[in-house]
C-alpha cells in the first residue's frame, strides 16, 4: 500500500534535525542548504513549520518541466528529478506552491525531496514526533489534506507580507 508523510506542525519546535538528517543522507554534509526540506519559522503563528515536497497528486512541477526531468516513481509516488535531464531552468521552483523545490548552485539543476526510495530519513530522525510515514488511507489521506491546506495558507501569508 502507498505511504505518506504527515505533518503536526504543533509539534514542530525548530530543531531542523529533519533538514540536517536528510542532507547528511544525500550529501554527506550537515548542511540546511542542502537538505530537501526545511523548517520555517512563521513569526505570525509564533510556530515552526516544516516544509517539503507534498508529491501533489497533480504536481504542477512535473507539468511544467520542459525536459520530462519529473517524473512519478511508481513504486513510492514520489515526485523526484533526474539530474541529467534537468536543464536547470527553474520552472518547476517558480510553480512550486510549497516552495518545496530547491536550486543547488553545486549541480546547476534543482533538487527536491524523493522519499529516500520509500524510506524517509527525516521521519526516523524527527525528535518530537510532528513527521510520521504511515499507510494511505483515507483518515491518513484527510489529515494530510487538512495539513497541506494548512502549509497552503502559511505560504500564502509569507509570500504577502
Amino acid at each position: 500500500m502507498k505511504r505518506i508523510i504527515l505533518f503536526n506542525p504543533e509539534k514542530c519546535v525548530g530543531c531542523k534535525q529533519c533538514a540536517l538528517s536528510c542532507s547528511f543522507i544525500k550529501e554527506q554534509s550537515f548542511s540546511l542548504g542542502k537538505a530537501r526540506n526545511k523548517t520555517l519559522w512563521v513569526y505570525k503563528k509564533n510556530m515552526s513549520v516544516p516544509i517539503s515536497c507534498q508529491h501533489c497528486e497533480k504536481p504542477l512541477c512535473l507539468d511544467v518541466c520542459p525536459t520530462g526531468a519529473i517524473l512519478r516513481n511508481e513504486n513510492t509516488s514520489a515526485i523526484v528529478i533526474n539530474d541529467e535531464r534537468c536543464n536547470g531552468c527553474k520552472a518547476c521552483l517558480e510553480v512550486c506552491p510549497f516552495d518545496a523545490v530547491i536550486w543547488d548552485v553545486d549541480r546547476g539543476c534543482v533538487i527536491k525531496c524523493d522519499l529516500c526510495g520509500g524510506d524517509p530519513e527525516c521521519v526516523k530522525h524527527c525528535l518530537y514526533g510532528t513527521l510520521s510515514w504511515v499507510e494511505a488511507d483515507e483518515a491518513a489521506i484527510s489529515q494530510k489534506r487538512s495539513g497541506v491546506d494548512y502549509l497552503a495558507e502559511v505560504m500564502t501569508e509569507l509570500k504577502e507580507t
